[in-house]
């Protein structure tokens, strides 16, 4: 079973993480709350450095990590926002790090990934691929892996979102969160849970991947056969063993629907809130525009707008307007 982090240690975290990433803003919705029936804030992670709340997690274990190891460097795997928030924080504490990323990876998240210092590896066709060689790399250098979502010190500083929120807007009832590997969760649900345990936690998965909730329902840690989700964020064929048992204890409900309609809330968000939003940050605002979120009329709900990394090469050479 995965430790219980305490609100001590959130708040140890939150001095790491606020020396150098942002306290992002609560954003209302005027038109969100009218059309739910409840008081929403929308907490806008897009506007984090690197474009996602990713940056918290590393910037609170690098803390942890011995002299040797931080001069020997760190390593990752992803195809993005972790990509990003790990070479953001080696920076901040002058590390090296290493980022493993796919020979398909979005060029535009390549170069930002370099852009912040980091030495981007590309090898394989998928994240699998890119992992093993991250692995390989490990021993070959003797660098620190830095998983994207299964680390008790990467998902508490995750969860100094979660204190943000309650610092914010302390009369929170729920709080919405997208799932993928259960991190950003994990972190969230167990901050807000440390500050009022009547907080309830809602996680969103895509239909087409639901990882978490099918693990939820069978009671352990189960690895999909086939994922269809095509949605950054949200594509994990298995979750963590810490993100599971986290999310078993402290996560009150998960809902699902599919890509399509998360997609759809993504332009609804850019058209009505005039915010940019990634496919993941879109799941919360999908849920409640979709009748999911069960809770009194008029309660206090908080929306985690998780990233806003968009690919925008998809929007080239479109007709506008």
């Amino acid at each position: 079973m995965a430790p219980e982090v305490k609100l001590g240690d959130f708040q140890e975290a939150a001095k790491a993480v606020s020396a150098f990433a942002y306290h992002t803003p609560l954003l209302t919705s005027r038109l969100l709350s009218e059309r739910t029936g409840f008081d929403i804030r929308l907490k806008a992670e897009m506007f984090q450095k690197g474009g996602s709340y990713k940056v918290r997690g590393p910037l609170n274990k690098f803390r942890h990590l011995t002299r040797e190891q931080r001069q020997r460097g760190v390593i990752c795997s992803s195809a993005g926002n972790h990509a990003q928030g790990v070479a953001l924080a080696a920076a901040r504490y002058n590390m090296h790090a290493v980022v493993v990323m796919a020979q398909n990876a979005t060029q535009s998240k390549v170069d930002a990934t370099r852009a912040y210092g980091a030495e981007v590896v590309q090898h394989g066709m998928i994240w699998d691929e890119a992992n093993e060689k991250a692995k390989q790399l490990t021993l070959e250098r003797g660098l620190t892996y830095i998983h994207p979502f299964d680390d008790i010190q990467l998902i508490t500083g995750q969860g100094t979102l979660g204190l943000e929120i309650y610092e914010d807007f302390p009369q929170v009832d729920v709080a919405l969160v997208p799932i993928g590997g259960g991190g950003l969760i994990s972190g969230v649900s167990m901050a807000l849970k440390a500050c009022n345990p009547k907080v309830k936690i809602i996680g969103v998965e895509s239909s087409d991947g639901p990882a978490m909730k099918r693990s939820v329902e069978a009671g352990r840690v189960v690895t999909l056969d086939k994922i269809d989700c095509i949605i950054d964020g949200l594509r994990v064929k298995r979750v963590g063993e810490n993100t599971f048992s986290i999310v078993q204890r402290f996560v009150d409900d998960i809902v699902i629907l599919p890509d399509k309609e998360i997609f759809d809330a993504m332009i609804w968000i850019m058209s009505h809130c005039k915010l940019v939003v990634e496919g993941a940050a879109a799941a919360p605002v999908a849920a409640l525009l979709h009748g999911l979120v069960k809770a009194p009329s008029g309660s206090k709900v908080a929306c985690v707008l998780s990233g806003g990394n968009v690919n925008l090469d998809q929007l080239r050479n479109l007709k506008w307007n």
